[in-house]
């Protein structure tokens, strides 16, 4: 079953690059930095292989809370959309109006 329940299937799949995972990579690489620093390794040159698989395990996590992150959102929009069908009342069509009716007659000081 997973994070996303069956019905949030059917949405269309996150970017690969989005700011979770970009975000959840770089702190991912930079807990490894500090790993090869506080055990007085050379922080970029030590452990190439640790900063790739911490990079990558905090991409696929930003890739999958953003695909819940959808879901989410997804399922409110559903909701308030439904409730707003079921009590128009509460939401009533304004006027429209155009923008020279809202803005007050231009005259220019000389």
């Amino acid at each position: 079953m997973g994070v996303v329940p069956d019905e949030g299937k059917s949405l269309p799949p996150p970017g690969i690059v989005n700011r979770n995972s970009v975000w959840l990579s770089g702190v991912g690489w930079v807990s490894a930095l500090l790993h090869n620093a506080m055990n007085h390794r050379p922080p970029l040159k030590s452990g190439v292989h640790r900063q790739f698989l911490m990079a990558t395990v905090g991409w696929f996590l930003g890739y999958h809370i953003t695909k819940y992150e959808n879901y989410i959102y997804a399922k409110l929009d559903r909701d308030m959309n439904e409730y707003v069908k079921l009590h128009p009342e509460r939401f009533e069509q304004k006027e429209k109006k155009t923008f020279a009716e809202i803005v007050e007659p231009f005259h220019p000081v000389r």
